[in-house]
């Protein structure tokens, strides 16, 4: 199998597999005083601080969760309510509407049974925010409760300019979230330079393993919590956390960063050589967002009267593994929102392919894609005919 679905499951880094199984036998609840229970702790809190240090915050900035879709949650959710229950008058959520279904979902939830109003930033053909919309929508910053903007997005791979939206949230007195699930992996990330005060991360975009995540919360700020119980992660997060889990992370994340620079321009080199290739087999392609800054990995594709669904079964028949967007929305019919959201019409939204590389793709998936692309999209477009 060919493996170009980087964007929604990375493959388990070998470093991080050994973290996970020299943990394994260990016995001992984090929590727990006896010495097995501090012994469990020890790896927690290693995990913790070289989290802590890849990221630019302090280790009690950095609460463990269970992935991406819990951390925005939590950090929207958790925002929200905790700034409009010091204050009624905040109810205003400012997002782009390029979010993760984790982050867009959960507003429009607060909207539809907890009083948010929500508030949509302008985005350009490549899915980029204008931080003077921001700047528009903070005029009167009494009025919101937070600003979330996704560091990078999951289907078209734009990054935003964080910094400066950053920026422009902090000039306001508004605190921000940024789900930076996409973006951790490949990009610097360092919230000592980024006035973000809440981010999401998760391990398995970057080597590490499925079901650990966390999330960074600045000192000072405060979340309500969305699930109660012992409150192990600063009476914020409840739940007994996962010892192997956080040590295999840690080591993912440590990997990363240690092979960033020559991951990202090797990577690169070979979402380029994809996009040449497609474009040879498939002359009338659209990449997506190509002008815009992008994830190195990330090569997203509109095809001309194309079914986008036969494309995916026909490409995963010659064994090719992508995507027609985000993967929690496999199955589901109606075209992305991300490209809605970017002017991207409904028929042409239909031919759509994201292709996602990492550290485990080579040369020979890029040349299988490109050998069997044309004869896939030409097919596809046959099944979208007779629809």
């Amino acid at each position: 199998m060919h493996y170009l679905d980087h964007a929604a499951t990375t493959p388990l880094l070998p470093v991080a597999r050994a973290a996970i199984d020299a943990e394994l036998d260990r016995v001992g609840n984090p929590s727990s005083v006896h010495a097995a229970g501090r012994a469990a702790r020890a790896v927690v809190e290693s995990a913790r601080e070289r989290l802590a240090a890849a990221f630019g915050v302090d280790p009690i900035e950095v609460l463990f969760t269970s992935g991406g879709t819990e951390g925005d949650n939590l950090g929207v959710a958790g925002l929200f309510r905790a700034r409009r229950d010091a204050d009624p008058l905040r109810t205003r959520i400012v997002l782009s509407p390029t979010e993760h279904h984790a982050v867009d979902d959960t507003a429009r939830w607060l909207a539809a049974h907890d009083g948010a109003e929500l508030v949509w930033l302008a985005v350009d053909p490549t899915g980029r925010v204008d931080p003077e919309s921001l700047r528009a929508a903070l005029r009167d910053p009494s009025a919101v409760a937070l600003v979330s903007v996704m560091w990078a997005n999951n289907e078209i791979g734009t990054v935003q300019p964080i910094a400066e939206l950053a920026a422009i949230a902090r000039e306001h007195g508004v605190p921000m979230h940024t789900d930076a699930v996409q973006a951790a992996g490949p990009l610097h990330v360092d919230l000592s330079t980024v006035d973000v005060d809440v981010m999401t991360i998760t391990g398995h975009k970057l080597g590490g393993p499925v079901g650990t995540g966390a999330l960074m919360l600045r000192r000072g700020v405060v979340l309500q919590p969305v699930l109660h119980g012992g409150g192990q992660e600063r009476q914020v997060r409840s739940g007994t956390l996962d010892t192997a889990g956080a040590a295999g992370f840690a080591a993912a994340v440590d990997a990363v960063v240690a092979g960033r620079a020559d991951t990202v321009a090797r990577v690169s080199a070979l979402r380029d050589r994809l996009v040449g290739a497609v474009r040879q087999a498939v002359p009338d392609v659209i990449v997506t967002g190509e002008a815009a800054p992008r994830l190195p990995g990330t090569a997203h594709f509109l095809f001309p009267e194309c079914d986008g669904d036969a494309l995916l079964m026909l490409l995963d028949a010659a064994g090719i593994a992508a995507s027609t967007g985000a993967a929690c929305s496999s199955g589901v019919t109606e075209p992305s929102h991300v490209l809605a959201a970017i002017g991207v019409e409904e028929s042409l939204a239909r031919g759509a392919l994201r292709c996602s590389l990492g550290w485990s793709s080579t040369d020979d998936d890029v040349a299988a894609t490109g050998a069997v692309i044309g004869g896939a999209v030409q097919r596809a477009r046959l099944a979208a005919a007779v629809r």
